[in-house]
């Protein structure tokens, strides 16, 4: 499997950005889809989770509320709506996906459960 990740770029504060997740090499629509992020100097922390058909999610506290993860499994593709954006959200975005046998919260947050990444992709905002 191969990942691909896309959409990120520079925004100004409150602004939003759409960044998309396209898989090659088989179907994913039966894996679990994470987006994690790194800023510079700090861990990679988890941002969003999905289940295979797109009815379970999960998010981080920090971000509740303003970012949507979906999926849309005939294209093979899943996103990362990020509405109104803060500077601390600058950092660089990951999709992944594994087959996570049982969406439950305390598994999907943990990087090690994936098992394909993409490559990332640069989110700045600018206060």
């Amino acid at each position: 499997v191969q990942l691909q990740a896309c959409g990120g770029g520079l925004v100004q504060a409150g602004g939003s950005l759409r960044l998309s997740c396209a898989a090659s090499g088989r179907t994913v629509s039966d894996y679990v889809m994470g987006w994690f992020r790194q800023a510079p100097g700090k861990e990679r922390e988890f941002v969003a989770a999905i289940n295979w058909n797109g009815e379970s999610t999960y998010y981080a506290d920090s971000i509740k509320g303003r970012f949507t993860i979906s999926r849309d499994n005939a294209k093979n593709t899943g996103y990362l709506q990020m509405n109104t954006l803060k500077p601390d959200d600058t950092a660089v975005y990951y999709c992944a996906v594994g087959s996570v046998g049982f969406f439950a919260h305390n598994l999907v947050t943990f990087s090690a459960v994936y098992d394909y990444w993409g490559q990332g992709t640069q989110v700045t905002v600018s206060s």
